[in-house]
This record gives structure tokens, sequence and C-alpha cells, in this order.
């Protein structure tokens, strides 16, 4: 069995690594310098900007749109399926791979953030650190606002209120909002409401 050596194949591993590593900084100075091409780029330019984004990002899928700003770590471990809108100020922390399906909807300054800290002090201290994919799949909602933490996913059709932080993973079919985010209904396979649901309600935006 091969020997994970490098800081970056300890992060891509998902095991704790240091990233002030020299092979790690230079894929964030890459990182950088292409949100800034995109990050800055004319409206007027709608071609320039998407060679971009397609440049910066693992995948990008057809028709899929992203309205600058957007902060990313590496940019690399980031899909984004076809036909998805994310609206302006989303921040992608992508140490761990954040994958996005076709047909979401993300709202004005969303974040998903992979990145993990150790509970230690001397651990903390001493700058390791670890993350933990997350998973976004086919035709998900966020509301504006909406935090998503390390290793969580959230199933298809579901609907996530302005401001919600996920903690934990929301299954298919669901409205959740909430800090922690808490399911507040369900819905059927055509997204209108059914099942039975606290009597909490939400909106997403």
């Amino acid at each position: 069995m091969r020997v994970v050596t490098s800081q970056k194949e300890r992060m891509l591993a998902g095991e704790l690594y240091r990233a002030d590593d020299p092979e790690l900084s230079a894929d964030a100075l890459r990182a950088a310098l292409l949100s800034e091409r995109f990050n800055s780029s004319s409206a007027s330019e709608p071609e320039a900007r998407r060679t971009a984004l397609a440049e910066l990002l693992g995948e990008l899928g057809e028709g899929a749109e992203i309205r600058p700003p957007l902060r990313v770590d590496y940019g690399y471990g980031i899909r984004v399926g076809a036909g998805t809108f994310v609206n302006f100020g989303a921040v992608f922390l992508d140490v761990a791979p954040i994958t996005i399906g076709a047909d979401v909807q993300i709202g004005p300054n969303v974040q998903l953030l992979t990145p993990t800290h150790p509970v230690e002090p001397e651990a903390r201290r001493a700058k390791w650190e670890a993350a933990e994919p997350i998973s976004i799949e086919d035709n998900v909602w966020l509301g504006g606002g909406v935090i998503v933490c390390p290793g969580v996913s959230i199933g298809e059709n579901t609907v996530v209120g302005a401001g919600a932080v996920v903690t934990r993973d929301l299954p298919a079919n669901v409205v959740a909002v909430g800090n922690p985010a808490r399911v507040v209904r369900r819905l059927d396979g055509a997204g209108r409401a059914g099942g039975t649901a606290p009597s909490e309600s939400g909106s997403p935006e």
C-alpha cells in the first residue's frame, strides 16, 4: 500500500495536514488569481467570465451560472452540475470535495464549509487541520445566508430556509429551517407539501 507523504496527499485523503505547505500554497495562489479574474470580469463578456470559472473549478456543468464574487480555497475540489444557479457572494471552501448537483438554486451569501480543526488546543496551535466533503444533490434550494458545515449531505429536492445552519445530513424532499437546521415539512416528489410536519414553518428566502 502506498504511503501518503505530502501535505496535499494528506489533505486529499481527508487526513490531518498543514496548509502552509509550498505545494498547497501554490494551489491557493492559482485559485486566488483565477478567482480575481472571474470576480473582476465584465458582465459584457460572458464567455470570458465562464472561461475563467471553468478553469477555476473542477467541473462546471452546461448552463450553470455563478454570479461573482465567489470565494474558494482551491477551486479544483468543486463540481457544479448542469443548470445550477449560484447567487452573489458564495463562499465555497473546498479543502475536501464540494459536489453540487444539477438544477440547484443557491441564494446570496451561502457558505459551504468543508474545513475542520482539532478540538485539542495543542494540535490546533500547531496548525493542523482537516476537512470533510459536502454533497448537495439535484434540485436543492438553499436560501440566502445558509451555512452548510463539514461532512453534510443534502438530499434531492430539499429546501433550506434563509439563514439556516446545516450541521447534519438532510434527507431528500424536505423543508428545513433554523440553527441548527431541522425538518419542518415533508414534500412529495413534485415539491408539494405532504406528510406530517411540526407546527413550525419557515420561508426559504
